[in-house]
């Protein structure tokens, strides 16, 4: 009978946890997001959450344009604003990978020549 009695109260306790532990995370998440919502300044580069990159041209209360393209500026709710956008981290792995390219596109075309340089000089020492 004793452990009977037990059993409701740990159960309880077994659901209450876990729905109080994600209460929280959430209103954590809630509160940072909030946050940077609020640090939105003209100049900085963001991500709408329907991901539209872009540059925010100016701020009010609740509105910030964002400058899509060179002279194309839209008016976004503050609330669509997903996050910011480092632009030296975005900008650096593009400028390295075409010079990786075509460094080794050089590299390729100088083996090539090399080759048929060779294959000309041995078909002449075989004439």
């Amino acid at each position: 009978m004793q452990l009977q009695s037990l059993i409701l109260p740990l159960l309880i306790v077994l659901l209450a946890v876990p729905l109080f532990l994600q209460a929280r995370k959430q209103k954590r998440a809630m509160a940072e997001q909030q946050k940077l919502q609020n640090s939105i300044t003209a100049g900085d580069r963001v991500m709408t959450t329907s991901g539209v990159f872009g540059t925010v041209v100016s701020t009010s209360d609740d509105t910030i344009d964002i400058e899509i393209a060179p002279g194309m500026t839209t008016t976004w709710v503050r609330q669509a604003v997903r996050e910011k956008v480092e632009t030296e981290a975005a900008e650096a792995p593009a400028v390295e990978a075409p010079a990786e390219e075509s460094a080794t596109e050089e590299t390729k075309v100088e083996d090539k020549a090399e080759t048929e340089a060779t294959e000309s000089t041995e078909k002449q020492k075989t004439s």
